[in-house]
């Protein structure tokens, strides 16, 4: 027997089910991204290896930075030794520090 709303087992009177076409879906926002959020691309050279995975490299223009190694490097074991030829992404905000983003062969 339905109970006092209605609808019973097949569904009848419930709120708002069995009532035709779904709804579109809206569409995905693009997020912005402003110019100052984008990281700096560089070449360097590992020169030191420091605790809790971190880095010292000298960059190209004789600058020597702070560098961490980024996540997917360390989900891969990837190795990282004095005189490795490394990229480095910094941030705009701090160009003292980086993550390191490939190691070259």
């Amino acid at each position: 027997m339905p109970g006092p709303r209605g609808g019973g087992y097949r569904g009848g009177g419930g709120r708002g089910r069995g009532t035709g076409a779904p709804r579109p879906r809206p569409e995905p926002k693009e997020k912005q991204t402003y110019e100052k959020e984008k990281a700096i691309e560089v070449e360097g050279v590992v020169l030191e290896t420091l605790p809790n995975a971190m880095f010292r490299v000298k960059l190209e223009g004789e600058h020597v930075i702070l560098a961490q190694v980024s996540g997917k490097m360390r989900l891969h074991f990837i190795k990282i030794l004095p005189g490795d030829r490394v990229r480095v992404e910094l941030s705009p905000y701090d160009l003292t520090r980086g993550r390191i983003q490939y190691r070259y062969k």
